[in-house]
């Protein structure tokens, strides 16, 4: 007999067990649901994967962003971590009112998303939060910081060194938003979205196009830009919180993960090692990544979160 026939024989009368099994992989779109539920008169749409009994990690998403900026991230954890990540109202795929229906600032935004953690009687999280999610979370926190187990803070400022060259800019919109519309345009353009993703990156090649096109397609929405105008707006009043959030930090010392983008343009790296001024014991990585560092620090981030909750016991 040839050599080809025998092994052709060998194989054919193999018993089932010397065959290796196929190896199953974690799939995003079987960990993943999605839901909507009501939130005193606003859908709110959030993500949601891993058991129910495992502790839960509450994230917290960015602009113009919404949970879709978590996919990659939740099959990495979900094996061991009940997660849920909302869209605000306003964002993603959450309901979004007229500002004479809902009023847009990030105190509401932090009631708003309170409230549907409350509803889903989720009481005691991880906060991974990220750019936005950063003064939503620290509301919710002060709040309520018998609720918060742990913080993970991907370009999440709190600091005042930590904003970047643009928001100089920003101010003066503050000061008077009528007399410097370009502001805001910029901000909302097509332009303005491509560089919140890769501007500063060593590698703009992992960034896939459809992120800002979507982003822009997203702010160009009918009532958007009256929505995000406000939030802009209102965004001087968490530079003004600045000082209490420390305070809180000082006070309360949560274990805290900082996965920082060192890239970042808007909130640049200085802001992710200030935390070592009120929290000591903070862990703090500088990533060689932009704004949205998942997109390019995935496998990363997850391996320090899942190794960082491990020690704390979470």
């Amino acid at each position: 007999m040839t050599s080809s026939f025998l092994l052709v024989l060998a194989m054919a009368t193999a018993t089932p067990a010397a065959i290796e099994a196929p190896v199953t992989l974690p799939s995003s779109s079987t960990s993943i649901t999605y839901h909507k539920v009501d939130v005193d008169g606003v859908g709110m749409f959030y993500r949601e994967a891993g058991p129910k009994d495992a502790p839960t990690i509450v994230l917290l998403h960015g602009f113009p962003s919404s949970s879709r900026m978590f996919d990659t991230l939740f099959p990495l954890l979900a094996t061991k971590y009940h997660l849920i990540a909302p869209d605000y109202p306003g964002f993603g795929n959450s309901d979004a009112p007229p500002p004479s229906q809902y009023t847009y600032t990030f105190d509401h935004l932090a009631e708003s998303t309170n409230a549907l953690l409350e509803k889903l009687k989720v009481d005691r999280y991880v906060m991974y939060l990220q750019d936005y999610g950063g003064p939503i979370g620290y509301r919710i926190a002060l709040k309520h910081p018998e609720r918060v187990r742990a913080l993970v803070l991907q370009n999440a400022n709190a600091y005042k060194e930590g904003l970047g060259a643009k928001w100089a800019n920003i101010a003066k919109f503050w000061d008077n938003p009528d007399a410097h519309p370009e502001v805001f345009a910029a901000f909302t353009s097509l332009e303005g979205a491509k560089q919140r993703h890769i501007a500063g990156s060593a590698h703009p090649e992992r960034y896939s196009p459809d992120l800002w096109v979507d982003e822009y397609a997203f702010l160009t929405r009918p009532g958007q830009a009256e929505i995000q105008k406000a939030l802009l707006y209102d965004y001087r009043n968490n530079v003004a919180s600045y000082p209490a959030w420390q305070a809180w930090f000082r006070e309360k010392q949560p274990p805290t993960l900082v996965v920082w983008g060192t890239h970042d343009p808007s909130f640049v790296a200085a802001g992710g090692d200030a935390f070592r001024r009120d929290l000591p014991k903070a862990e703090i990585h500088q990533l060689d990544a932009g704004h949205f560092a998942l997109d390019e620090k995935v496998d990363d981030i997850a391996s320090l979160m899942l190794r960082f909750l491990g020690d704390l016991g979470h």
